[in-house]
């Protein structure tokens, strides 16, 4: 697959988050250690025109209206995280059901309309819903960067783990960018 920037996408996956679950507390700082490294991929994405697509946990808002997410979701544990990463207007946003940014939302409709099939996946937790969504993308045949510096999980052997398997199983980039 052609990996060019002409055929790529960047997906943030649930970066917009609130952070109020057990074991929050650690993905929390492993996601404020990557916020450097996300932020200059957004600013990437946006130099070289492109596409940003958001896909995202509903926290129970089905409307796919990211402001009534991130204005469920803004707290003073996410705040830094989420103003530093709010979709724009022009970005794409997707809600999903479950770990997959694949199952059951519209991502690989929209991929095709975009003509794209190069992902570079960011977000967290990357030994969840990170890994669910570079499988789905090797299943239907994306190519992939998932740069390990833009991916957090609650416990850093986890990650490592996940960053492994995309790795050496479906085939991903996993270079920092």
């Amino acid at each position: 697959m052609n990996d060019s920037l002409e055929n790529s996408v960047i997906l943030f996956i649930d970066i917009i988050n609130d952070f109020n679950f057990d074991g929050s507390k650690k993905l929390l700082k492993h996601t404020k250690a990557i916020l450097p490294h996300l932020r200059k991929l957004k600013e990437f994405g946006r130099k070289n025109n492109i596409p940003i697509i958001y896909v995202n946990d509903h926290y129970g808002f089905w409307q796919a209206d990211f402001h009534k997410i991130i204005a469920h979701c803004e707290n003073e544990f996410s705040k830094d995280i989420i103003s530093g990463l709010r979709p724009d207007d022009d970005d794409y946003f997707l809600m999903k059901p479950q770990h997959s940014a694949f199952f059951q939302t519209p991502l690989h409709s929209l991929l095709n309309e975009l003509n794209r099939t190069h992902l570079i996946m960011a977000g967290i937790a990357g030994d969840i819903c990170i890994l669910f969504t570079a499988k789905d993308a090797y299943m239907y045949r994306y190519s992939m960067h998932v740069p390990d510096n833009c991916m957090a999980s609650e416990e850093q052997d986890g990650n490592e783990y996940a960053l492994y398997l995309m790795r050496t199983v479906m085939e991903a980039k996993t270079n920092p960018i």
